[in-house]
């Protein structure tokens, strides 16, 4: 097959197999992960049928782990770090340090060299990201004391990665593999200490150039993309810089792509761009990483599970057992309820995709041994399969310790647990305005007049610049994007304006507000009786057609020009306003007579 054709042939089937397997393990209650590795497995050298070429799907993947860093580093917060760091810093640490040494415990017994466990068991101390934030979010835990400690302590570990994979090619020939340095041009005469301080050196050099030049570069770029108003620029400019920060830092300062794909992130984080940004690079972000998933999938051996049962059972029960007891045991020693214990050993008893990056990065540095990466995408899949089951028994477990009190004694500790702190936003019961137009700035404006809160959601970053010169708080970005209403407080929020007439749009915009906020009023715009109807049926507070209501402040002023009282005028208006809105179809005819009929207010009608 010529090399394009194969290039076209492992995206093509890559993404259809994928879609076909996350299908399937969304049905059978799994995460969709499971279902890329499983499509990976379908495509690979291990299964008949299609083999795709592993040299370019590892290129795909090497995208897919610039964009997955890139997205990591661009909802890194220091603010929930910050919250809950008395537990989560030196308890991610601990539990770390506790995976690892079980890792190199079971290396040791199976001959492997120091270099090779370290990487099996640094592989093993890490969750996936994607499983924890959605186990958490599907059992509305992600906004509680639980789901914040857990979150925190997922940052740390995340971080305590980051500079893994910045120390492992510096620390590869000492520790029995093959050094990466002579590649960046880091010579370090065989001393482990000159060359770990070159590399140092040099991602310090690199960190240093980011926070003081990038920090104001990044975003200047951006605004100048997002002042083009071309939705298409402002996401390539993203693109851009995710994939060139990425590469730049590998061709200049010698450091992974992960690392300055990560500090790209990060830095753009900081600007109020940062979720737009997000939004627009999450489609492209999604597919590479579904691919870097299915060609991660490709190498894995399922013979393993045949020819070693005994080392993925004790692979498995470092992830399920050995970690969630460490991390139990860590949140009761910080005098935390038991079932804040239980909750975050749940999140954590299983690995993903840092755990895969740390694998395949172990095979390209000669330090891990092909079934040691096996063994790491066994447990992965199993320990994912299995989190549900784990959250299940844990949360019985958890009943029925708090079901009685004198067991539920034993497990609690004198003092008072290290506080969880709350950085709480400063808005709340106000109003989103989403489109600042000719119909939101009315609005707008009729707000600010009685002194009532409100925040603009607003597409034109000229217009977002002018606002907030003006006072008045505003978010820049497409408001049906991921985050954009999350940025504007929806969740605090009274009311959802609607100002842009898309109906279809109002409908989603509807959906999100709603998911964070059930209680949320809404008032829309809309130009057919079609739209709304639909609307009506989702009981939105109020549907407005703007051409009608144009007609009802004419014929207002028809009414009264014609001798019509302000009263009866206004009844009548109000009267058909109310019997168009519950019109199947068309307007009826109204019961009296037509008002040019009637006689004038110079000769009343009789009573």
């Amino acid at each position: 097959m010529p090399h394009a054709s194969e290039l076209i042939a492992i995206i093509a089937l890559g993404l259809v197999f994928a879609f076909v397997g996350g299908m399937l393990a969304q049905r059978l209650k799994l995460p969709p992960l499971v279902g890329y590795l499983l499509a990976g497995l379908a495509v690979g050298p291990h299964t008949p049928g299609f083999v795709g070429n592993a040299e370019l799907a590892g290129q795909l993947a090497e995208i897919g782990v610039i964009l997955l860093m890139f997205g990591v580093g661009l909802h890194f917060s220091i603010g929930d770090l910050m919250a809950v760091r008395a537990i989560a810093l030196p308890g991610a640490v601990v539990q770390i340090a506790v995976a690892t040494l079980m890792g190199l415990a079971l290396s040791a017994l199976w001959g492997w060299s120091l270099g090779a466990g370290l990487v099996f068991g640094l592989a093993l101390s890490v969750a996936s990201t994607v499983v924890l934030l959605r186990a958490l979010e599907e059992r509305g835990l992600l906004d509680s004391d639980k789901g914040r400690i857990a979150v925190g302590w997922l940052i740390v570990e995340d971080l305590a990665m980051v500079l893994a994979l910045v120390l492992l090619p510096a620390l590869a020939g000492p520790l029995g593999g093959e050094s990466a340095g002579a590649a960046h041009g880091i010579a370090g005469d065989g001393n482990i200490w000159l060359t770990l301080g070159l590399t140092l050196a040099k991602v310090a050099a690199f960190a240093g150039l980011m926070l003081a030049g990038g920090r104001r570069a990044v975003p200047w770029i951006l605004d100048q993309a997002a002042r083009t108003g071309s939705r298409e620029l402002f996401t390539l400019a993203v693109l851009a810089l995710a994939l060139g920060i990425a590469y730049g830092s590998a061709a200049l300062f010698g450091v992974s792509f992960a690392l300055g794909a990560f500090f790209a992130g990060m830095v753009l984080a900081e600007s109020d761009l940062s979720h737009q940004a997000a939004a627009d690079s999450l489609p492209l972000q999604d597919a590479f990483a579904v691919l870097f998933f299915v060609s991660v999938g490709m190498l894995f051996d399922p013979g393993i599970l045949v020819r070693e049962p005994l080392a993925v059972l004790a692979t498995l029960a470092v992830i399920l057992v050995g970690k969630s007891l460490a991390a139990v045991a860590i949140v009761l020693a910080f005098r935390h309820p038991l079932s804040t214990a239980l909750t975050i050993a749940a999140s954590l008893a299983q690995i993903g995709e840092f755990s895969f990056i740390l694998a395949s990065l172990g095979i390209g540095l000669k330090l891990l041994p092909p079934e040691g990466r096996d063994l790491i995408l066994a447990g992965s899949l199993l320990s994912i399969t299995l989190n549900p089951l784990i959250f299940a028994a844990l949360s019985r477990l958890s009943g029925f310790v708090e079901a009685r009190p004198g067991l539920a004694a034993r497990f609690e500790r004198g003092g008072d647990a290290p506080a969880v702190v709350r950085h709480a936003k400063g808005r709340r019961g106000h109003a989103v305005v989403v489109g600042y137009g000719r119909v939101g700035g009315a609005i707008g404006r009729a707000l600010a007049t009685w002194e009532l809160p409100y925040v603009v959601v607003e597409r034109d970053r000229r217009r977002v610049e002018e606002l907030r010169a003006a006072g008045i708080a505003a978010v820049f970005g497409d408001a049906g994007a991921p985050g954009i209403l999350e940025a504007a407080d929806i969740g605090r929020a009274r009311l959802l304006v609607v100002a842009s007439p898309d109906a279809h749009q109002a409908r989603r915009l509807i959906e999100i507000a709603r998911e964070a906020n059930p209680g949320i009023d809404t008032v829309v715009r809309t130009h057919s009786d079609a739209e709304r109807r639909s609307l009506e049926e989702q009981k939105v507070g109020l549907v407005l057609m703007a051409e009608r209501e144009v007609g009802f402040g004419m014929a207002l002023y028809a009414l009264r020009s014609l001798g019509l009282s302000e009263g009866e005028a206004r009844l009548f208006i109000d009267t058909s306003r109310a019997e168009s809105r519950a019109e199947p179809v068309a307007e009826a005819e109204p019961e009296i007579g037509a008002p040019e009929l009637r006689p004038h207010r110079e000769a009343p009608a009789e009573s």
